[in-house]
């Protein structure tokens, strides 16, 4: 049986009271303590855990965002594409506060993302915005398109790329921690490439596969404005008269 904080949250959450609901998760905390608010949330829909989270960010810390485990995190992260936000803006807010709070493991967070169904898709949404910079830092181990790049890494095919990226001895970080420790985009690439190389390459390959499928889309659209302006055949015939 749910535990009566959770029926309150839910409830709560039906009506559109997010704070209301945040609030009676965190009563849990103060009365029984951080633990059992971890193991009530194995028990809270993963979609209502997911609306509470999407209210709270690294510019408004919750008790939630910085209790909620590995795997109920990503249980609730992966529903966020139900909601249409194409900007991608709370879901870069919910795991930029999630994956890097304070005293948090990043590498279980997205190890725990990465193994779920849509995890991976998930990730490649949060790059969305750096698609091409991504691909740069995969190319060259830089962020800095203007950085000296290794001159044998550029004569490696592709598929040679993407196959060196589970050899920890060639795909050694050119860029230390220190240097990325930003705790936005550029970390959880960096994270993500020498902690996770096959999730890493599955979220660059959707990243590829989106840019191309975009690319396909626009093609047909300029050709049927191209054919929209076009005048017709008789027209045409009547001109060169």
């Amino acid at each position: 049986m749910s535990h009566p904080v959770l029926v309150k949250a839910e409830k709560l959450i039906r009506v559109g009271d997010i704070v209301g609901a945040e609030a009676a998760l965190v009563s849990l905390v103060d009365s029984e303590g951080d633990d059992a608010l971890v193991v009530a949330l194995d028990d809270f829909p993963a979609k209502d855990l997911l609306a509470v989270l999407r209210d709270f960010d690294a510019s408004r810390e919750s008790v939630v965002n910085l209790l909620v485990s590995p795997e109920q995190f990503a249980r609730a992260i992966v529903l966020e594409r139900r909601y249409g936000d194409l900007s991608h803006e709370r879901l870069h807010g919910m795991i930029n506060s999630v994956v890097f709070r304070a005293g948090g493991d990043p590498v279980e967070f997205l190890e725990a993302i990465g193994e779920i169904e849509g995890g991976s898709e998930t990730l490649a949404d949060y790059f969305c915005e750096r698609v091409e910079a991504i691909e740069h830092f995969f190319r060259t181990a830089s962020f800095d398109f203007f950085a000296d790049t290794d001159e044998a890494a550029d004569e490696l095919t592709d598929e040679e790329r993407l196959d060196l990226l589970s050899d920890s001895d060639a795909n050694r970080p050119f860029l230390n921690h220190s240097e990325v420790n930003d705790h936005d985009w550029m970390e959880l690439a960096w994270t993500l490439r020498y902690q996770h190389p096959e999730i890493f390459r599955e979220v660059l390959l959707i990243l590829r596969a989106r840019a191309k499928s975009e690319e396909g889309r626009s093609a047909v659209v300029e050709q049927q404005s191209a054919a929209e302006q076009r005048p017709p055949a008789g027209q045409q015939e009547e001109s060169a008269l």
